[in-house]
Parts: C-alpha cells; structure tokens; sequence
C-alpha cells in the first residue's frame, strides 16, 4: 500500500497521478504499484511539484512496516536504528531548486541570453494598449461598465493613459462598491455617456494591439456595448494574458491578477481600479516580452 498526500500543487501534477492511484479525498491519493514504479513517480512528483509540498508513505521491511518521503521543508525523515522518524526542524530548510544540473544551467543560460538579446528590440517596436474595465457585475448581457482605463505605448515608448467614468442606468450592488470605490452619484458627477465613452477609447487605441488579463472578460463587454449603441466593433488584435501567464509560470496556486503581479513582483497602486489595474497590466506585458513568452 502507498499513500502520497499533496498540497499546493499544479494541476496537471494531481491528473498525472491518478493514472496510478485513486484519490480518496483531495491531494490524497492510494494505490499498489511496484517500487520501480513507485520511485518513478516520485520523481516525476519531485520534478513537477513546483511550489507545492509531498509526502509519500510506503510499505518496507523494517521494524515499523513503512517508510515515508516527504518535501516538506520544516521535516527531516531520519533513520534511528533503522526506525524512520520524522524530525520536526526548529528552523526551515531552504527551498528545494530542482533542476540544478549542468544541462539545466546551460539552458537556462541559453534562455537568457536570448532574452537579453531580444529586450531591447521587443521592447522598442512593440505598441499596444493595456485595457482594463470595471463593471457592475460579471453578466456582460445585463451589467454595464462603470470605467474604463487603459495605457497605451506608441512607437517611440511614449506612454500616454486613458481614464474614464461612464454613467450608468442602474444601481450599482453594494459589494461591487466596497470593491471599486465607485458610486452612482461619482458616475452621475463625473461620468460621461456611453457612447461618448467608447468612441474616446476606439480614438485612443487607434490600430494597437489591444491587450489585457482575462481580455475575454472585457472584451464582451466591449461587444455588447458597441452592439448595443449600433457602433462597430473594434477590429484591434485582441492579446490576453492569462493564457500565457500559465505557460510561462505553471507553479502558481491561482491565476488571479493580484496573485500575478504579486509573483512577478509588480506592484498595483490601487486594486480594482481600471487604470491602475491598466497600469499593472501595462508592466506585465512588458515582462512578458522581456521573457519572450509574449510577441505584439
């Protein structure tokens, strides 16, 4: 009998392992395999495991009946006269960095080589347009957008940002309040109609590329706006970024914006907010071409 128990891990990792064992509960999966095959697939857990932690308890001829593996980095299996313990460490080991042989250096050298040498030319001749929208809900048929924001990078890197109320026929919940700051009477005051909204922002984005973090999300409430007001759609190149933020770093818990940008350490002044979140998007992009995962 085996027991491997998992926390934190991708989920490509836990589909793997039920190919050979059963999961009874998440992240804990039973099974008989040989040890051959046992030892593979521990292996390729170490390999895939990413940020998360595994334990594996299997049988053995000692005095207990079983031996345990863990990755844990406050535990130390240790053997006491042929007894396997599990020592609790006063102080954490570092972090585990798979991958650390000569070919994965070379690599990863490789990799980064050809990143430095395509950064500048990226970086110089990619314009595009960082979007972001705040609504009342998540229905794009029956909400509406409450703000816009966007920053956009033309071919000499100037930076210009767009940042724009929209006044609204209906009340905005109060949960959608307490998450964007925004109010009915701010939209009243400060917003302009819908139509005056989008054309300003089909002004500022001109040809670029239009690219945002889950841009499904927005962009169908784009289409139902422009439907709604009987304007054409925009026809930009539409670029988002979650699918390639997945490609690029396959380890994190979630894929939320806040949960990205905490990873790749970009900081959003103002969550939640249109052109800040716009902003924070802007920076992602840009490390995303620096690490050749995305082309405009």
């Amino acid at each position: 009998m085996i027991v491997i128990t998992l926390t934190k891990v991708p989920k490509s990792l836990r589909g793997d392992l039920t190919k050979w064992y059963q999961e009874i509960q998440t992240g804990v999966y039973v099974g008989n395999v040989s040890a051959r095959i046992r030892d593979s697939l521990w292996d390729r857990i170490m390999k895939n495991i990413g940020r998360g932690e595994a334990t594996m308890v299997y049988n053995s001829n000692n005095e207990l009946g079983y031996q345990f593996r863990t990755t844990r980095k406050d535990r130390e299996v240790v053997d006491f006269d042929g007894i396997p313990l599990m020592m609790h460490l006063a102080e954490a080991k570092a972090p585990i960095k798979h991958g650390f042989s000569n070919a994965a250096k070379f690599h990863r050298a490789k990799v980064m080589t050809q990143r430095a040498s395509n950064k500048s030319a990226s970086i110089g001749k990619s314009t595009f347009v960082a979007l972001d929208l705040e609504t009342t809900g998540l229905d794009a048929t029956e909400d509406e957008i409450m703000s816009i924001g966007a920053v956009k990078r033309d071919e000499a890197g100037q930076l210009t940002e767009f940042d724009q109320l929209i006044q609204i026929d209906q009340a905005i919940p109060s949960n959608i309040t307490n998450l964007t700051g925004l109010t009915a009477e701010r939209l009243a005051d400060e917003g302009i109609e819908l139509s005056d909204g989008l054309q300003k922002l089909r002004d500022f984005v001109g040809s670029s590329s239009v690219i945002g973090y889950n841009l499904h999300f927005d962009e169908l409430f784009l289409v139902n706006g422009f439907k709604k007001l009987e304007q054409p759609q925009l026809e930009n190149k539409m670029v988002d970024l979650m699918p390639l933020v997945k490609k690029d770093n396959p380890f994190l818990d979630n894929y939320r914006l806040q949960t990205v940008l905490e990873d790749y350490e970009i900081e959003d002044e103002d969550p939640h907010r249109a052109l800040p979140d716009a902003k924070a998007t802007f920076v992602l992009a840009t490390k995303l071409i620096e690490n050749g995962v995305l082309k405009i």
